[in-house]
């Protein structure tokens, strides 16, 4: 059998320039790919980005939760055929109204359970994308390309849905808030309803101090000021050692951000806590802010 040593050669040649060129295509496929799924991790889906919404979650759950009623006032005409301005609260049947705060109570609670599960998901979709990139070999990266892909898709959705549920949004019931007969004849008014958050109160930690029987506290709300805005300050002594300082407590109202509560006992140590006082809107409240405060010794002096 003659065999042409030249013919054999080429052959060889042809096969192994072949395999080369099918060994970069798939190091090119690979490279792309891996590029194209680390530029996501480190853009929509980057350890910032995730922990700015954890910020954002942690937040909400510390805000106050109210309903918005609109109009606030309606224009009702009396016997006497007069245009009188009407509070739309003494129109909206009292008890239509608490339903309807139980419902906005329970959308709160699910929006903020649906954030948490959301960002949970985020949080490990992120981790399983990197676990990809870093501990999968080629071959492995490749095979399992449709299902990173997929689950980059499903990132992107879940990420999408994050976003929108943090919008306020509008209240829809059933039940008609205002009855016929509340209103004499006029024309039932078309009231929407908004379920808003404000921000939480938080003390000030510099500016809050203990002395030897006053405290100053004060506090703010992030970028969010109501003017005439209502506040309660609770004190109470902690670790009580006489019969006579069990129960030391009080609460003050303020109309500002900031109190000077008198009367403290020395060297005793004080729970504070801040909170808006409660409306006829409010609808969920579970976080306040407290800070802890130490008078100061009946020997302190200044030297």
């Amino acid at each position: 059998m003659n065999v042409n040593l030249d013919e054999f050669e080429t052959n060889l040649e042809n096969t192994v320039h072949s395999t080369e060129e099918q060994d970069n295509e798939i190091w090119r496929t690979y490279t792309e790919r891996s590029n194209l799924v680390r530029q996501y991790l480190q853009s929509n889906l980057s350890l910032h980005v995730l922990e700015m919404h954890e910020k954002k979650v942690e937040l909400l759950k510390k805000c106050c939760y109210y309903l918005e009623v609109l109009p606030t006032f309606l224009i009702l005409r009396d016997q006497n055929l007069l245009a009188l301005p009407t509070s739309i609260f003494q129109v909206i049947d009292p008890w239509k109204f608490q339903r309807v705060k139980k419902m906005a109570k329970s959308q709160t609670e699910v929006h903020l359970q649906l954030l948490t599960h959301l960002l949970e998901e985020l949080q490990q979709g992120r981790e399983e994308l990197v676990c990809y990139v870093e501990t999968c070999d080629m071959v492995t990266f490749l095979s399992k390309w449709d299902l990173i892909k997929q689950r980059m898709s499903d990132l992107s959705n879940i990420m999408n849905k994050f976003i929108s549920i943090q919008v306020s949004r509008r209240l829809y019931t059933k039940h008609r808030l205002v009855s016929c007969a509340d209103i004499r004849g006029n024309k039932i008014p078309d009231i929407r309803l908004f379920l808003c958050a404000k921000m939480p109160v938080m003390f000030d930690r510099k500016e809050s101090f203990a002395h030897r029987n006053w405290a100053h506290l004060k506090w703010s709300t992030e970028n969010q000021e109501t003017p005439h805005e209502q506040y309660e300050l609770h004190f109470k002594l902690l670790k009580c050692g006489t019969q006579a300082e069990f129960g030391h407590c009080g609460l003050m109202t303020r109309t500002t951000n900031n109190c000077v509560v008198q009367g403290l006992l020395p060297d005793r140590s004080y729970e504070f806590m801040i909170r808006r006082a409660e409306t006829y809107t409010l609808v969920y409240e579970l976080w306040h802010d407290t800070i802890t405060l130490t008078t100061k010794d009946t020997s302190f002096s200044h030297s």
